[in-house]
């Protein structure tokens, strides 16, 4: 079987989400069907999800994470829980076999253990060759980064010691 081309954001600096959002709203303005899963995400204020009532029926977004941050280092049982959701929300979303699958933070939910990478690479192989795989998050695993046709790692290479989180650009 053909596979499907997989992409792979991951690293330090800025602009990961940002990227797969970007090509999602570039299919979705060609009346491709996006969907996108958050991992470790769970605010529903943020212009991505916002904004799915604008993109309906080509733009689709599921949020399965605490709308705090997840202490990586001590994940929470609810943690573990929301992250096996989110995999099960991926592989039905896999079935309806959508342009573009953004499986955003996914790369960290698997480094620090949420999510098994076996797991993941399962998903990943049971997706149409018609759908584009687009993964983000830091310290992706390496198996995930083999796996991948494209890959980037982003670097910070310089960024204001004080500077706001501005509505609309870093949420």
């Amino acid at each position: 079987m053909e596979k499907n081309n997989v992409y792979l954001w991951t690293g330090e600096g800025a602009g990961k989400t940002t990227s797969a959002l970007g090509i999602a709203l570039r299919c979705a303005g060609h009346g491709m069907k996006v969907i996108v899963v958050q991992f470790m995400k769970g605010r529903n204020n943020i212009g991505e999800f916002k904004v799915m009532n604008k993109l309906k029926p080509y733009y689709q977004i599921y949020q399965c994470g605490r709308k705090g941050w997840v202490d990586i280092d001590h994940p929470s049982k609810k943690d573990y829980e929301l992250a096996r959701r989110g995999l099960e929300l991926a592989r039905k979303a896999a079935l309806k076999k959508p342009r573009v699958l953004v499986l955003d933070e996914i790369n960290l939910a698997t480094a620090v253990g949420l999510l098994d990478v076996k797991d993941v690479l399962e998903l990943i192989e049971h997706c149409s060759k018609y759908t584009i795989v687009y993964m983000t998050g830091r310290f992706a695993p390496k198996k995930l980064i083999e796996r991948a046709d494209f890959v980037n790692d982003i670097k910070e290479v310089k960024k204001p010691k004080k500077y706001p989180v501005r509505k609309g650009i870093e949420w």
